[in-house]
């Protein structure tokens, strides 16, 4: 038999994913909360009429937590079906309400109802990492909201950005997400009792036709594991568009670290800002020297591998024929599950690195003063004009001191001296003073203090007002 270093075993358990993310894809937990499932439906049963005992359920509830997971895996090795294994085990242990555990019910009745909870639970942990993301982003943006620093269009120098500004554009994309999922948690029901192919034959039969006691049913079991309603028409499953949904909105998730990330480690290259570096880490095995964004680069990686996988939903809600197929389930345990601790693992990191982010003032200073004087050259010209210079003529004197500027800083490796050739220029009736005063840089950040101010209490604090600390419920515990 191999020994446990000889099996795969998945990175996302053991490098990456939060224990509290993969507890909500434990066996524990689907298995307590099948068990929770039988419950409510045995309580819900009862109540509506059917003879089931008191004592049968106390029997049932004393036992929810404890699994008796030999006995289930002994069975099914022998009947080769999970959810009939698991009904028999909790028999073994409940000989009292052995009879009437899982009565009426389909296999998906536990196994959906339990995905759907799985995705509830699992959406809150991701909007609680993100919100810290979120509070993070914030907080950086309203420190450097006044910090000129060069932007970038095709990843060429443009206008100046400050550094605080930019952030908000990081941010303003996590939003998107985090609002994506909150909606999509809003509209999630539960699957509820609907039968073998949906049409709740077997409790039409239970209950003797009586429509309205089957409704009661469903509503009751909903309230019983924290949902408002069940679905009002299914198959045998819930609809695979359901966890299309989801991951389409987790690789929304990926989608902004992505940008985040990538955005890092250009900015990281340029020198200009640096996600955390821990004192006695080791940046390159061969360069000492080296302090690569090796968290940034982590995190790109793991959100490619999101996108890609939240095709695997939309697959197999396309190919789901009539009432239900089963090659919706190998492909949907992995999927779903994976995407998940995939996105958590990115969000870990994503709260890592924005706590800790690293600015290069200095060296964002000394990157804007080099291009400055190019950007300065329509102000200059305006001025220029006021004063009864012709505008084409100053614009063609611009482009050619311009393009000697920049052949001299690209070809010979001198210093940007475009200034120094204008003011030199007669053309250009301007004083050295005049000229100079048009290169402080907060005069080129258009709006972005305000732009930054009117972000976090407009857009961001009503998000954090509704998700961060401790706002959003924890895992359900069972």
């Amino acid at each position: 038999m191999a020994s446990e270093k000889e099996k795969y075993v998945s990175p996302l358990s053991t490098r990456y994913s939060s224990e509290e993310m993969q507890y909500v894809f434990s066996e524990a937990f689907k298995f307590r909360t099948w068990r929770r499932l039988w419950i409510a439906l045995a309580k819900g049963e009862k109540a509506l009429g059917l003879p089931i005992t008191d004592e049968q359920i106390a029997e049932m509830e004393k036992f929810k937590d404890d699994i008796n997971y030999d006995v289930a895996e002994k069975r099914e090795k022998e009947v080769r079906h999970d959810v009939m294994s698991h009904v028999y085990a909790y028999g073994v242990q409940c000989p009292k309400a052995e009879k009437i555990i899982h009565l009426g019910a389909t296999s998906c009745y536990v196994g959906d109802n339990t995905d759907v909870i799985i995705l509830r639970e699992a959406s809150k942990i991701i909007l609680k990492k993100a919100a810290q993301v979120l509070k993070n982003l914030t907080e950086f943006a309203d420190k450097y909201k006044a910090m000129p620093a060069l932007a970038y269009t095709h990843l060429q120098p443009a206008q100046l950005t400050t550094v605080g500004k930019r952030a908000t554009l990081w941010a303003n994309e996590l939003i998107y997400d985090m609002t994506n999922l909150e909606y999509q948690l809003s509209t999630l029901k539960l699957l509820g009792q609907k039968g073998t192919t949906g049409t709740q034959a077997s409790f039409m039969e239970l209950f003797g036709g009586d429509e309205k006691k089957i409704d009661e049913l469903e509503k009751f079991i909903a309230h019983e594991v924290g949902f408002d309603e069940c679905v009002p028409v299914s198959g045998q499953t819930y609809s695979r568009k359901v966890d299309a949904y989801f991951l389409g909105v987790l690789s929304g998730f990926a989608q902004s670290a992505y940008k985040f990330a990538g955005d890092l480690r250009i900015l990281q290259s340029f020198e200009e800002m640096e996600e955390p570096f821990e004192k006695s880490q080791i940046g390159s095995s061969a360069m000492p020297y080296k302090r690569n964004p090796m968290r940034s680069e982590r995190m790109c990686a793991l959100a490619r591998y999101v996108i890609c996988d939240s095709l695997n939903p939309a697959f197999t809600a396309a190919t789901q024929w009539f009432e239900r197929t089963l090659d919706d389930s190998a492909n949907k345990r992995i999927a779903v599950a994976e995407a998940f601790l995939a996105v958590d693992a990115i969000l870990n990191i994503y709260v890592n690195v924005t706590d800790g982010l690293v600015v290069n003032e200095k060296v964002v200073a000394k990157r804007v003063r080099e291009k400055l004087p190019f950007m300065a050259t329509e102000n200059i010209m305006m001025e220029s004009v006021k004063k009864g210079a012709s505008r084409q003529e100053l614009h063609e004197r611009l482009r050619v001191h311009s393009q000697a500027a920049a052949a001299a800083v690209k070809k010979e490796g001198k210093p940007n001296d475009l200034i120094e050739r204008i003011e030199a220029d007669e053309a250009f009736p301007l004083s050295k003073e005049e000229i100079e005063s048009s290169l402080k840089p907060e005069k080129f950040i258009g709006r972005c203090v305000s732009q930054v101010e009117n972000f976090n209490a407009r857009v961001a604090a009503p998000v954090l007002d509704r998700l961060y600390g401790g706002k959003v419920e924890g895992v359900l515990k069972v």
